[in-house]
């Protein structure tokens, strides 16, 4: 790796650690000019509070951006997380010299996002599945795409072939549906969305309930 792609750092000093609590902790807070926030292994509902813990500690630590660092390449997510001070969000998948600059430009007030996930988000609104539509908004149209796959019994090594996403990205996926379903297994996965496609369709028929 060339050592000029860190030359715009040459005169930054770094702190590190291991949450935000530990940070506070630490005494006396210097404002940063940007905060790396490392979520790797966390579901969405995680990511997101652990961003809007950081938008609470802003009367301490200032009103910096922040960069997020993640194996989730969710391009629902990642929207969610620009609405909230996010300047960057950095997939783990991204080499370091990318990152590196990627954060530069955070700090010099650009935002950085990572193309592949904004393009697997426009190929799902293209096909939206099945499984989105009859789970009352549970999963994001990607998550859905998993989710089918699943229920079909396939690996994550075919289903990242056939939906054009890495391997690593699919384990993210298949993580984050089994927290929202509460599964321990991917057999309890597919047993459990199948029950609520089933329900969707049967509320379909009946129709909207007279009040």
């Amino acid at each position: 790796m060339p050592r000029t792609c860190f030359e715009p750092w040459r005169n930054v000093s770094v702190a590190g650690h291991s949450s935000l609590d530990a940070w506070m902790a630490n005494g006396q807070i210097t404002p940063p000019s940007l905060v790396v926030l490392c979520q790797y292994g966390r579901s969405d509902t995680e990511s997101l509070a652990e961003v809007e813990r950081l938008a609470e500690l802003a009367p301490r630590t200032g009103q910096c951006p922040a960069v997020i660092l993640s194996d989730n390449e969710d391009a629902d997510l990642i929207v969610q997380m620009l609405g909230k001070n996010v300047r960057g969000y950095l997939p783990t998948s991204l080499s370091i010299a990318v990152a590196v600059q990627a954060i530069e430009l955070a700090r010099a007030g650009g935002v950085y996002v990572p193309a592949c996930s904004l393009i697997a988000a426009h190929r799902g609104q293209e096909s939206p599945s099945t499984a989105a539509q009859n789970a009352n908004g549970l999963f994001t149209a990607r998550q859905a795409a998993v989710v089918e796959a699943l229920q079909r019994g396939k690996p994550n090594k075919i289903i990242a072939y056939e939906l054009k996403m890495r391997e690593s990205t699919v384990k993210v996926h298949v993580r984050n549906i089994m927290k929202k379903l509460n599964a321990t297994n991917r057999t309890e996965v597919a047993y459990k969305t199948n029950l609520l496609n089933a329900d969707g369709e049967a509320e379909a028929i009946r129709g909207p309930r007279q009040e």
